[in-house]
């Protein structure tokens, strides 16, 4: 006779959210995933962040189904007493498996295959253009060539970092590699540590990386109140140089983004050399080191140092488009303070994602970035299927009366400089304000 299953409550299940005590709720059973978050290939952070909680879509998007069968060995035998799903999450579940029996999943089609060609002609182009001529106005085009190519390195290594790309998961690792260590100069773990973190926590001001640009960026007056970053692990101080900065970020967001690639070799570094856990660290070091030998040794070829800058410059500039497309998606969207609510998963993903519309030929543009709201909530989906899907999400959206956002991309453009200038007036407005000036006052004035 089988034995009778035990139930424990909601408060009980939330006690488990720390680190060192990590229990997770997957259609009604409870696992223990404290030891398990050690290894989890997604890192320490989507687990700590769903914590206590209700992870069944998060899992469900993330996982495909062949991973289920391993779930056995971390369950604790409870099952959570008054366990019910929403008609939301009921119709999401649908959709993901109808979108596995249709193989959606798994037909990535041949994108990869012509970006890496792209990718390849690019910097063919750009190291013949520095190295066989000698006109000033050929080294410019190569540095933005330079840049296109980092654009497209971006979109593989994003892809790569969702799903397997290629036919194996060597393959996959070593596009991985190629196309953002070597290429790019960007750690492969920094992102998908930073990415897992944005996905999990969708436009949650202390724990959505993607957010927190203090004190260069605050797209909400929530954070002049000096608010924790759960992800960086410090606090967002609001002081008086980034009130001054913050005042002045609807005129310096694109000036700011043509060097927004600093920072991600900043932090790229920063975790490379920390005492975080980075999978294949020697791998991605030694990556990283390949993009520092041949992108500065491609730079000395230049004739002169006001070439070289130029040069660098136009490399930067071009992939700031790309920087640009990363906060059009999220800036002008809702946004809240805490951690994410399992039980609305996908209500958070579509209120505090923006999609852009574009025709079927400028796909390669946006690098799927243009179906924003379908990324976030299939992120396993290739990206050649977005557009596909799209009609299905639309749908469901409406029948849930959930909000679906786009806009064009000169829209969606005009949309964040609207949110970033609400939040400089309000930064203004505060007491012992910065000194306003005439110009300042002349387009800003209320009203």
């Amino acid at each position: 006779m089988a034995e009778p299953k035990k139930y424990i409550s909601k408060e009980e299940l939330h006690k488990h959210n720390k680190p060192g005590d990590l229990w997770i709720l997957i259609q009604g059973k409870i696992y223990n995933v404290t030891d398990w978050s050690m290894v989890h290939p997604g890192g320490e952070l989507p687990l700590l962040l769903l914590a206590g909680q209700d992870a069944t879509d998060a899992f469900v998007a993330y996982h495909p189904g062949t991973v289920w069968k391993y779930l056995d060995k971390f369950f604790t035998g409870y099952h959570l007493k008054d366990y019910s799903v929403s008609e939301v999450s009921k119709d999401y579940r649908k959709l993901v498996a109808e979108f596995s029996k249709m193989g959606l999943f798994e037909k990535k089609g041949h994108i990869t295959f012509i970006s890496l060609c792209f990718m390849a002609v690019l910097f063919a182009l750009s190291v013949y253009g520095i190295l066989y001529s000698n006109s000033t106005w050929v080294h410019l085009f190569c540095g933005g060539l330079i840049g296109f190519l980092w654009i497209q390195s971006g979109w593989i290594g994003h892809d790569s970092g969702h799903y397997q790309v290629m036919t194996s998961p060597e393959f996959n690792r070593a596009v991985q590699i190629l196309t953002g260590n070597c290429l790019a100069g960007i750690s492969i773990g920094w992102w998908k540590w930073n990415h897992n973190a944005h996905h999990i926590a969708c436009n949650s001001l202390d724990f959505d990386p993607d957010l927190q640009h203090m004190p260069f960026f605050a797209v909400s007056s929530k954070f002049f109140s000096s608010i924790m970053s759960y992800f960086y692990e410090r606090k967002m101080n609001f002081d008086s140089v980034a009130r001054f900065l913050v005042s002045y970020q609807h005129w310096t967001f694109y000036p700011v983004m043509c060097f927004a690639r600093i920072n991600l070799f900043a932090q790229s570094f920063l975790l490379l050399l920390s005492k975080r856990r980075v999978v294949n660290r020697g791998q991605e070091i030694l990556g990283v080191l390949v993009f520092w030998i041949w992108y500065p040794l491609l730079v000395s070829c230049l004739p002169n140092w006001g070439e070289r800058v130029m040069f660098v410059l136009a490399s930067f500039i071009v992939t700031s488009i790309q920087h640009v497309q990363f906060c059009l998606n999220h800036f002008s969207s809702n946004v809240y303070v805490g951690p994410p609510n399992g039980n609305d998963w996908f209500e958070m993903q579509t209120k505090g994602t923006l999609n852009i519309n574009c025709s079927s030929w400028m796909d390669w543009f946006h690098g799927g970035l243009q179906f924003q709201v379908e990324h976030h909530l299939f992120p396993r989906l290739p990206r050649c299927h977005l557009r596909k899907i799209s009609p299905f999400v639309k749908e469901l959206c409406k029948k849930h009366n959930l909000l679906y956002d786009s806009a064009s991309f000169w829209n969606a453009n005009l949309m964040t400089i609207r949110t970033l200038r609400a939040a400089a007036l309000q930064a203004r407005d505060l007491a012992n304000p910065v000194p306003k000036n005439l110009v300042w006052e002349a387009v800003n004035t209320h009203g």
